[in-house]
């Protein structure tokens, strides 16, 4: 799968990984419906970090479509409320 960290560029990620990203995609979305600001950013944070480091960079100038879009890491808390759907921002 191909994802997209916006400001940052894309990464192929396994599909093995997102049992690990959901986690922390349903702890993400408990922290924003609860308004924890805190509990956000540092949840928001491990979630880009999980996908850098477990998904391999593509090449800047590879234009590849993105399967899933992920909020920047300076994204509020707001604009991040607006990416979301049901599931939050990880299906499934």
């Amino acid at each position: 799968m191909i994802v997209r960290i916006m400001g940052e560029g894309q990464v192929k990620l396994d599909d093995a990984h997102f049992i690990e990203l959901n986690k922390l995609d349903d702890e993400l979305l408990e922290e924003m419906e609860s308004g924890d600001e805190e509990g956000f950013r540092r949840t928001l944070g491990a979630l880009l970090e999980a996908v850098r480091r477990m998904g391999t960079p593509l090449p800047d100038d590879a234009l590849e479509p993105s399967e899933l879009i992920l909020p920047a890491p300076d994204a509020s808390l707001a604009e991040v409320r607006e990416m979301l759907s049901d599931d939050g921002l990880i299906p499934g």
